[in-house]
This record gives structure tokens, sequence and C-alpha cells, in this order.
């Protein structure tokens, strides 16, 4: 009687994982943080139109609100922005890319990773600036909104993920 293993080779078991990776756009400003700023910025403006009506520019005290009002929408979108994700996900036999706008849309790349390259726009002073999969006359850009030492980062171990299917993975005990 033959036993099996915990790890089943067979055509019916999940691949291994060679990288994963989650990314979405950062933001500086919490919540808390967001209503503590627009309560502060809101008190200020309050109390210099304030004191432009009691001169007599009371215009100026509608002016000051409008520039709250501006700076909350401004916020409200970056943080509805804030929404969206991208997931980068490789096994031996493909590589998926699936993108999440922020308001829900979803597109999805499939490839298989022997076959996928990994485009670098690097800039001299800058470092990288883009980066983009390559496939079949494809180009997707990956990981925009990621700073250009994270990026880096994220190509290095992307690189390595993409060299590891090349070379096949080893299922050794």
């Amino acid at each position: 009687m033959t036993r099996q293993a915990d790890t089943d080779l067979g055509p019916d078991s999940p691949q291994p994982k060679l990288f994963s990776a989650c990314l979405r756009p950062h933001r500086a400003l919490s919540h808390k943080a967001f209503l503590v700023l627009m309560a502060m910025v809101g008190t200020i403006s309050f109390a210099a139109g304030l004191m432009f009506w009691m001169l007599g520019a009371w215009p100026v005290f509608g002016f000051f609100g409008l520039d709250v009002l501006a700076l909350y929408i401004a916020f409200r979108v970056s943080f509805a922005r804030g929404r969206a994700t991208e997931e980068i996900l490789m096994t031996p036999s493909e590589l998926r890319v699936r993108r999440t706008s922020h308001r829900g849309h979803v597109m999805e790349w499939v490839s298989n990773p022997l076959w996928v390259r990994l485009e670098k726009i690097v800039h001299a002073e800058f470092g990288i600036e883009r980066l983009y999969l390559v496939s079949s006359g494809r180009r997707v850009s990956i990981a925009s909104f990621l700073g250009a030492d994270e990026k880096a980062s994220f190509a290095k171990a992307l690189t390595s993920a993409l060299e590891t299917a090349r070379r096949g993975v080893s299922y050794s005990r």
C-alpha cells in the first residue's frame, strides 16, 4: 500500500505561489487625521472670514468657505481613489495581474511567466519611473502608485520569481 504525501503533486493539486503581492495606493492621512485637519482648517478659515466680515469686507467670508469646501472635496476624491488595488500572483504556469479601480472596475491580464519579461523605464536621477510586464506584444503597466525605491524592491522580487519560474520549481521535501 502506498502512502500519499501531504503535498500531492497530481494534476488537481494547487500550484505553489512563486510571487504574490497586493498593492494599494499610499494614503498618508488617516480618517481621524482628516477630520482633525478639516476641523483646524475650518476653524482658522471661519475666524479669518469673521475678521474680514467685521472689517466690512463681508464677501471674503464666503471665499474662505469655498476654500474649505475645495479642500474637503480634494481629500474625499483622494480617499476614494485610495480604494484601488492591484494584485499580482504568479505560479509556475500562470502570471495574473488583477487591477481593481476605485470605482470597482476589474481588469485582468493573464500570461505564462515563461514568456513574460519585466521592462523598466529608468530615469538617471529619480530611479525607476515605470514597470511593465511584456508578453506576446502586449504591455501592461504595474505598480504605478509605488515610489521609485519601492518599485526597485518590487522589481527585484518579481524578477527573482520570473527566474524561478523559468528554471522550474523544485519539489524536494
